[in-house]
């Protein structure tokens, strides 16, 4: 599995205040998208996430967002590793994911771009 970056995931009250200091820092523009009634800006490395409190509490039980060059590949190899796949792999606006239980009890996602309209 070709590992090709990780984001780090932030769970945030005041979305609009946390996307103009996080543009600011990176000198990069938000990629905004909602998902299962969570409000999401990715900007650079940042993963900036806000909704109701529900959706939240399972969303920070996730480490962080892997990006990966294919869910599939990921997939396989996390099996054979041990892992669990929990859930996915599921179409997203910017490719496929999937989230994964790690035999020391960690979750995280692993995403690809490989896009399907």
């Amino acid at each position: 599995m070709e590992i090709l970056g990780t984001t780090l995931r932030i769970c945030v009250d005041d979305l609009e205040a946390s996307v103009a200091f996080y543009e600011g820092l990176t000198g990069t523009s938000a990629l905004r998208f909602e998902r299962g009634g969570v409000s999401v800006a990715a900007i650079g490395c940042f993963l900036l996430m806000s909704g109701p409190e529900s959706e939240l509490e399972v969303l920070r039980k996730v480490g962080a967002t892997i990006a990966v060059k294919d869910v599939d590949e990921a997939s396989a190899a996390l099996t054979r590793a041990g892992a669990r796949v929990i859930a996915g792999p599921v179409p997203t606006p910017a490719g496929r994911n999937l989230i994964a239980l790690h035999p020391d009890g960690s979750v995280f996602e692993y995403v690809d771009r490989n896009v399907t309209v």
